[in-house]
């Protein structure tokens, strides 16, 4: 039988993890995932903006709990996932959130960002997706990995951004293998890459610009001009994707990658 769109958006009962979603894009997809009925658990380093982020789910009718766990600790993925199914039965969606992001030239980096930088953005990703595919399989229903990529992963988006290009290019390498790997057990994975998202990150990142001497407006007026839709991005531009790969809408999707970047790689 068809569902009707209500059916296909509504995740009530669906357990859901949203790493890194104190803030920004992390915590738009899970007010998303909440609103749309999911139990949802924040993990995230900084534990009081994550009951904060909490609090305002609670506030607006969702179910969510916060846990502070590292994505760079492969014993804090396990936890994560534990206290995720203690919490709300069981687990069916993990969003690879949580990443870091800093500046640095290819002549300057060193091996100690490197390996912070990486140890976040890919291992942390793996590891959280190895422990939540093992849950998934051991209940035996299946579920979504959506890890969260970007456009820098496929043009360089500025200087000195190299190892982040990296990482983010390692992840969709390695979300088209989870997604082949997985498929048999019906855990579909996929990936969504942003690009120009107006978040707390991104205010850091203005303050590392201006601090390199160059000037925060003309860097943004020279961005805006260059995308297509003439804007930069909002966290729920990013989490309205991330909730349709959730749903049931998107039940015949792995290994996808779906550009959320305002244009910006048609310029």
């Amino acid at each position: 039988m068809t569902q009707t769109i209500a059916q296909l958006f509504d995740l009530t009962g669906k357990g859901a993890i949203v790493t890194g979603g104190a803030m920004g894009i992390g915590e738009a997809i899970a007010r998303r995932l909440a609103e749309a009925g999911a139990s949802v658990m924040i993990t995230d380093v900084n534990l009081k903006e994550a009951n904060q982020a909490v609090e305002r789910i609670k506030a607006e009718g969702g179910k969510a709990q916060a846990i502070c766990s590292d994505v760079a600790s492969i014993t804090d993925a396990q936890k994560a996932i534990e206290a995720t199914v203690e919490a709300f039965g069981r687990l069916d969606i993990l969003v690879n959130n949580a990443a870091v992001y800093f500046f640095s030239s290819v002549l300057q980096m060193s091996e100690e960002k490197w390996d912070r930088l990486l140890d976040t953005n890919l291992k942390g990703l793996f590891f959280y997706s190895q422990a939540a595919a093992q849950e998934m399989i051991k209940t035996g229903h299946g579920g979504k990995i959506i890890n969260m990529a970007s456009v820098a992963a496929l043009s360089p988006i500025m200087g000195d951004l190299a190892h982040y290009g990296a990482s983010k290019g390692g992840v969709i390498a390695l979300t088209n293998a989870l997604a082949l790997e997985l498929a048999p057990y019906n855990i579909l994975v996929n990936t969504v890459a942003p690009a120009g998202v107006m978040t707390p990150g991104g205010v850091a990142q203005g303050v590392a610009i201006e601090a390199r001497g160059e000037s925060l407006e003309e860097h943004t007026e020279n961005f805006v001009a260059r995308l297509p839709l003439h804007r930069i991005g909002e966290p729920d531009d990013i989490a309205k994707v991330v909730l349709f790969l959730a749903s049931a809408a998107a039940d015949y999707m792995t290994g996808s990658l779906l550009l959320v970047d305002g244009g910006y790689l048609l310029s």
